[in-house]
């Protein structure tokens, strides 16, 4: 399901995918249709032809997770340390 998102996101036909990722078309056709499951190397050719992390693929904007979490960390939490140096010290 993710792998269609992200394909039709990027606006790219199965037969696009599959030339970027070196696969069949067949292959990504039936990927989407949860009829065959890719192997650990075609995850990773998936996820490199569509510029995602390969967790993205089973989690949907897991990576934006991460970036999300990053962000609080670098605006909130450092903000708050550098708060508490200057009250502190």
């Amino acid at each position: 399901m993710n792998l269609k998102y992200y394909r039709e996101q990027q606006n790219l036909s199965q037969s696009q995918l599959a030339i970027q990722a070196d696969c069949t078309n067949g292959a990504i056709g039936q990927i989407e249709a949860g009829i065959s499951k890719p192997s650990f190397d075609m995850i990773i050719k998936l996820s490199a032809a569509l510029k995602i992390h390969p967790a993205d693929l089973f989690l949907r904007n897991a990576s934006q997770t991460v970036n999300n979490t990053r962000k609080i960390l670098q605006t909130e939490l450092i903000t708050n340390i550098q708060d508490f140096i200057l009250r502190k010290f």
